[in-house]
């Protein structure tokens, strides 16, 4: 069903208006419990894994020596 120019103006502002009402409650809901903020959650709804800046040079060392062995044994 497609909607004439005058309805899809009720419609929007109706979206925009509902819009409005959904970001105060989550304001509301956030300002009960600050905790849910802090909460990084991965689309699979799994906490993300963060590393320090320290674990990512060990890991990225890791990786450049892994490379230079496979680079080294296909040369061979």
């Amino acid at each position: 069903m497609r909607l004439s120019d005058f309805e899809q103006g009720w419609a929007k502002l109706g979206a925009a208006t509902r819009l409005a009402e959904l970001n105060r409650e989550r304001a509301m809901i956030l300002k009960m419990f600050p905790d849910l903020r802090r909460r990084d959650v991965s689309p699979s709804g799994k906490p993300r894994r963060r590393f320090s800046a320290a674990a990512r040079r060990r890991m990225s060392e890791g990786m450049r020596k892994f490379w230079a062995r496979r680079k080294a044994a296909g040369k061979a």
